[in-house]
């Protein structure tokens, strides 16, 4: 009988190079000889785990890998090759030989002293990313030593370039770019999206870096769009883009403001104190010079009104466009009588994100689901006027591509509002966003948790024997209802449209499709109502990882008064496929240290949000410690470690703050506990870690515990 074994090399390689779980590819590797090494040769993408000093240790057999990833190695900020006793040249020299192929490297650098040994290494560099949440050192502007200066002198085939997570000053990359021209002409992509800038790139500077790299494709940029600031971009910088760079495919403008994870103010009224110092002319020319755009990020912070035009510009002049997400962008649509306007009429748009538009309605939303019918993610965030009925009209109107949804910080759609709403992709949904209000759970209504709508709805019907709806009849049908005056053929066309998408029959109950879940909620709020039959998300049979950021301020919260029941978590048991989580605690902010009387202090804080986690079948976890911002310490308490270590089942656990070394210890007891790693990937790092918490000497030997236990599997 013929086996897998018999089959010939070139189907094998193949089929090995499909193959991306990293898992997966280290048991095949472990099957027999030949399997070995095929799976060595279709190798091409690697991260480097483990300690920097055993460096010298790394096999020569992965000499196809093209992705090196060298950011990830322990401990982890420190200085790269010169955390060994051995010579940093001879271990860079050991690198390149075991990696002779690579053409795309990842590396940490705390300083350029790194850049200086590592890039030299490998000339035919064609993709860079630098990482460093650590602070600038004291390099003064425009010293031939600077951060940049090895990667454009060494690497003259650069192509690529990503410093989204690389603290530096604006002001450094200029310069560089200037007086190594022949490099910056060759870069088609450069990712400046730097989430550590409290400012962003000025007006001159983004002239400066679009003249200086013609032949970009791709430009991501932190922005300042703020007119009360000196070098605002406005019209200048921004008709610059197109002029400079007319290849660009993808293009992302946010203002720095955009790029935190904070929530924001569900009452505000959408409008900020300062209109954006754009033109609609600006925007006509500004889209139209861009006709291969495929992707568009415009978050900018402050308010554009009466946007719609410029939109249809965008629709008619990029027939490309794929990704839109506006921000702050107003009157994107008008939705009156039956024609299609403003960015509705990008209909080949397949992901869309509108971002505190403060006069969308469900009209305008309705009109949207009209328009775009090809639409298989969309995002709506700070949008106070759409409701229950509108969402629920384009999750029908979207019912046969829409599979990512975030609704978040929308005052008339708390949870059970927005999971009512999308009933229509129940069987449908692969990736949702939801904010856990529990305001209207058990109520009858619009689920308006923080706000009150204008309506009220009907009860939910359904479709008749599970059938999807006819759109387009439906479409036919609704264009004789234009026929009334403007201000009623709103409201009539509303109510058919939502009508006709409550059927007869009976909607599907479970959210089969579902495999990734994002929560937002705030301090002190429990999730146990989430995976009840009153919220509808008890029935989640492939749910793969779910995500929850908890934000707020613990000192405005007196002590709870039961916390043995805890946050909740436990209650996820109920999901069987649940395996990865990442619990984001770092937008809630307390007392690391002595609390006030009546108050908790961060360590309880902690006990409340980890009780139960031990319930969970967990193999990955993500953990953001809560934080103190008065003394910049984001780190893992007693009770949070106690916690931590009855998840018996993890297999890698990251920890995003510092810790003490004997808390560390606790950890040691989990069986399977693979891949362990303190990260402080925030700004700023601490410089140096205190004398009691995890330092290089303490970390090494946490992992040498931790690599002397027979591992089951």
């Amino acid at each position: 009988m013929a086996t897998i074994n018999d089959l010939p090399d070139a189907i094998l390689i193949n089929a090995f190079a499909l193959i991306s779980d990293t898992r997966t590819r280290n048991s095949l590797s472990l099957t027999c000889h030949r399997f070995l090494q095929i799976e060595r040769t279709t190798r091409v993408s690697l991260t480097l785990r483990g300690n920097a000093r055993d460096l010298f240790m790394i096999p020569r057999c992965f000499r196809s890998v093209t992705r090196l990833d060298l950011s990830l190695l322990s401990p982890w900020g420190h200085a790269l090759l010169f955390s060994s006793s051995c010579e940093p040249k001879l271990i860079a020299h050991h690198l390149r030989r075991a990696f002779p192929s690579v053409t795309s490297l990842t590396v940490y650098s705390r300083s350029p002293s790194i850049l200086e040994v590592l890039i030299p290494q490998w000339p035919g560099l064609r993709h860079v990313k630098l990482v460093r949440w650590h602070q600038r050192p004291q390099i003064p502007l425009g010293s031939v030593r600077s951060d940049f200066t090895p990667l454009f002198e060494q690497c003259s085939s650069l192509t690529s370039l990503d410093l989204s997570e690389f603290y530096y000053w604006t002001e450094d990359l200029p310069p560089v770019l200037q007086a190594y021209p022949s490099t910056s002409a060759s870069l088609t992509k450069l990712n400046l999206l730097t989430k550590s800038f409290s400012e962003g790139f000025k007006s001159s500077e983004i002239q400066d870096i679009t003249k200086a790299c013609p032949n970009l494709t791709h430009l991501l940029i932190a922005c300042m769009f703020d007119p009360r600031y000196v070098g605002f971009v406005g019209d200048e910088a921004l008709l610059s883009i197109p002029n400079n760079c007319p290849k660009l495919t993808l293009l992302h403008l946010a203002d720095t403001t955009s790029l935190g994870n904070t929530r924001g103010n569900p009452n505000h009224d959408g409008y900020t104190s300062e209109d954006a110092r754009i033109s609609h002319v600006t925007l006509v020319d500004f889209f139209s010079g861009l006709p291969l755009i495929e992707e568009l990020v415009l978050d900018v912070c402050k308010n554009v009104r009466d946007s719609g035009l410029a939109l249809e510009v965008l629709g008619s002049k990029c027939p490309k466009l794929r990704v839109l997400k506006l921000g702050q962008f107003h009157s994107v649509c008008m939705a009156v009588g039956s024609n299609l306007d403003g960015v509705a009429l990008c209909e080949g748009l397949e992901s869309l994100s509108i971002k505190n538009s403060a006069d969308l309605d469900d009209m305008r939303l309705i009109e949207i689901g009209r328009g775009c019918g090809r639409l298989k993610r969309f995002e709506a965030i700070g949008c106070k006027r759409i409701t229950v009925k509108g969402v629920r009209t384009l999750a029908c109107l979207l019912t046969k591509s829409l599979v990512e949804v975030k609704i978040s910080c929308c005052i008339n759609l708390d949870a059970a509002g927005t999971l009512r709403a999308l009933e229509p992709l129940r069987d449908r949904i692969e990736r949702l966003h939801i904010d856990c209000l529990w305001g209207s759970l058990g109520e009858e209504g619009d689920g308006s948790g923080e706000g009150v709508c204008d309506f009220v709805l009907n009860e939910v019907g359904e479709f008749q024997n599970g059938n999807e709806m006819d759109f387009e009849d439906m479409r036919k049908k609704k264009k004789c209802k234009y026929s009334l005056e403007a201000e009623e053929d709103v409201e009539a066309e509303l109510n058919y449209l939502y009508m006709e998408s409550n059927g007869n029959g009976s909607w599907c109950k479970s959210w089969e499709r579902l495999r990734y879940l994002s929560l937002w909620i705030a301090v002190g709020e429990l999730l146990t109502p989430l995976p009840t039959p009153t919220l509808g998300l008890e029935e989640c049979p492939n749910l793969e990882e779910i995500r929850i950021q908890v934000e707020g301020d613990c000192r405005e919260r007196h002590r709870l008064s039961d916390r043995t029941l805890g946050f909740g978590l436990s209650t996820l048991a109920q999901y069987p496929q649940l395996s990865k989580m990442q619990l984001d605690c770092s937008d809630a902010i307390g007392f690391a240290l002595t609390a006030p009387s009546g108050q908790m202090d961060l360590s309880l804080w902690e006990r409340f949000f980890l009780t139960g986690i031990g319930n969970l079948s967990l193999n990955e976890l993500d953990y953001w410690p809560p934080q103190d911002q008065d003394v910049n310490q984001r780190s893992l308490s007693l009770p949070a470690a106690g916690l931590l270590a009855e998840c018996h089942s993890l297999r890698k656990l990251f920890i995003h703050g510092t810790a003490h070394e004997h808390f560390m210890n606790f950890l040691l007891g989990i069986t399977n506990l693979r891949d362990v790693q303190l990260r402080e990937d925030y700004y700023p790092a601490p410089e140096n870690d205190m004398s009691t918490e995890m330092r290089v000497d303490s970390c090494c030997r946490f992992e040498d515990a931790l690599n002397k236990r027979p591992i089951p599997d």
